[in-house]
């Protein structure tokens, strides 16, 4: 098995070999949603992205530490360092506390987490939780110079910082672009330049969600709490630190100059960005209004959708695109989707049944190489993909009596198609699931039928009425017959 995995360094704008830093162990750091709404097909993304690299690392028994945060406070409308708190505002509309909105939404965007196979990171911190970490983060970047106090807030100082370091490294901006670009903001007046940016920031006298600090009862700028976080839990410098595309500026930016202004070094080895998801070729996010939720893809009720898509799907959908690279939303496309991983799936379930010859006609070696040289190829999903399905032609062709494989190769493939399919792809079989729920629930059937049959022969009219009436609410119909009593769902 060949572990050298390439990865695309957004820093270097280069694919480099993957070497941790403190080999085995492996920090990796993803920023996770802002939770004020229900999840849309463009938070799977970063989740499903993330989720391959932490399993493919995990397969190279590297021992990963892998960080995802919420944000639940500081990020503010438009991403600005003005405007209400986008949590706060949720609950001001709905007469909530902000920490029921995050524990809300929290709860849906674990869920729907769940239902697309993405595993749980290792820690998952808050940024309401780690006020002290920022504080102290904040304390430390003034002390070295580059931030500065004004009324009650604390902004970065971009411009002392570029003196020293390189500000806009990252997404290749400079600062005589961003003055002549910038707009005023809010607030303007508070700060030095325009591109200056929050650390901490008073709060109105209308402002729910606050803290006091020695500036100010207040709370953290918004990218304050991602350096904050991953400093606590990663150390001064880790390896990976990941987020979509539109995460590069400004916040992750910022997080580069507010940790290497604390640190005196630059935290992160690889910073990896997923594209994004469009529809008809413009981004997918709540400010443009033009978002499906995941609920609507598995329930199939939002009216662009012709009909509900399984999570699996959505994962295949996803995966049939390089990270890098952006996905447009159609009907047509998840419909494809679907049936390539049925025929995927399908051909697993042929794989179990194949009988061995004493030769084989097949190089199930070379299928192996490929699917590896693939993944290792920064993650390229559609490639491995598509070497997987070389080999359901294959599987098929088996089947068909056009081809042969011996026992240890038969054994090979199997192994081959359950690591990439289920432990690094991370597909699930659906249908499985589906036949033993429904095993389970004819099971629960006929034990409440043998209870009521039970309550019949003894004369018991009252239980046997009530459990057929308490079916038929719960949907299922009761038919006594002379063969006895079937069950069907309505």
């Amino acid at each position: 098995m060949n572990k050298d995995l390439h990865i695309y360094n957004s820093l270097t704008r280069k694919k480099e070999i993957f070497e941790p830093l403190n080999a085995p162990f492996v920090g990796m750091y993803v920023c996770g949603p802002t939770v004020y709404g229900d999840g849309h097909l463009g938070h799977a993304r970063p989740a499903i992205t993330f989720d391959i690299l932490f399993r493919l690392l995990k397969h190279y028994d590297y021992k990963v530490r892998y960080v995802r945060n919420i944000t639940d406070v500081g990020h503010l409308e438009n991403d600005a360092d003005a405007g209400e708190d986008k949590i706060a505002k949720k609950a001001r509309l709905e007469k909530l506390e902000p920490m029921e909105v995050v524990q809300y939404y929290t709860d849906r965007y674990h869920k729907n987490m769940a239902q697309l196979n993405v595993q749980s990171p290792s820690i998952e911190p808050r940024a309401s939780g780690h006020i002290i970490e920022q504080l102290e983060m904040v304390d430390e970047i003034l002390k070295q110079g580059f931030a500065y106090e004004s009324k009650g807030s604390v902004y970065f100082d971009v411009e002392a910082y570029n003196k020293k370091y390189h500000y806009g490294k990252l997404s290749g901006r400079n600062i005589e672009d961003m003055l002549n670009t910038t707009r005023a903001l809010d607030g303007q007046d508070d700060k030095k330049n325009s591109f200056d940016f929050a650390l901490w920031k008073k709060a109105s006298p209308e402002h729910i969600m606050r803290w006091p600090s020695k500036y100010s009862d207040g709370f953290p700028g918004w990218h304050m709490e991602c350096s904050a976080m991953s400093t606590k839990y990663l150390g001064d410098q880790f390896d990976i630190h990941g987020g979509g595309m539109d995460l590069q500026f400004p916040h992750h930016e910022c997080e580069i100059a507010q940790s290497t202004a604390a640190n005196g070094k630059e935290s992160v080895k690889y910073w990896m960005h997923n594209n994004m998801i469009t529809i008809n070729g413009q981004k997918m996010g709540k400010s443009l209004g033009n978002f499906i939720t995941l609920n609507d893809f598995f329930a199939g009720t939002h009216q662009i959708l012709e009909k509900a898509y399984s999570p699996m799907t959505v994962r295949f959908f996803i995966l049939q695109a390089h990270y890098r690279s952006t996905v447009d939303f159609s009907n047509e496309a998840l419909q494809a989707a679907e049936k390539g991983l049925d025929r995927l799936l399908t051909a697993i379930q042929t794989l179990e049944k194949l009988k061995p010859s004493e030769q084989s006609t097949i190089n199930v070696s070379e299928i192996e190489d490929k699917c590896y040289t693939a993944i290792n190829d920064d993650l390229n999903t559609p490639i491995t993909i598509a070497h997987l399905f070389d080999g359901v032609k294959l599987i098929n062709s088996i089947k068909d009596g056009k081809e042969t494989i011996t026992t240890n190769d038969l054994d090979q493939l199997k192994t081959l198609f359950n690591i990439f399919t289920f432990d690094i792809l991370g597909f699930v079989n659906e249908t499985e699931i589906k036949s033993e729920s429904k095993d389970i629930t004819s099971g629960l059937m006929d034990f409440i039928l043998d209870i009521r049959q039970n309550a019949k022969n003894n004369k018991d009219w009252t239980t046997s009425d009530k459990i057929r009436d308490q079916m038929k609410a719960l949907g299922i119909e009761i038919k006594d017959g002379k063969e006895g009593a079937e069950w069907s769902i309505k």
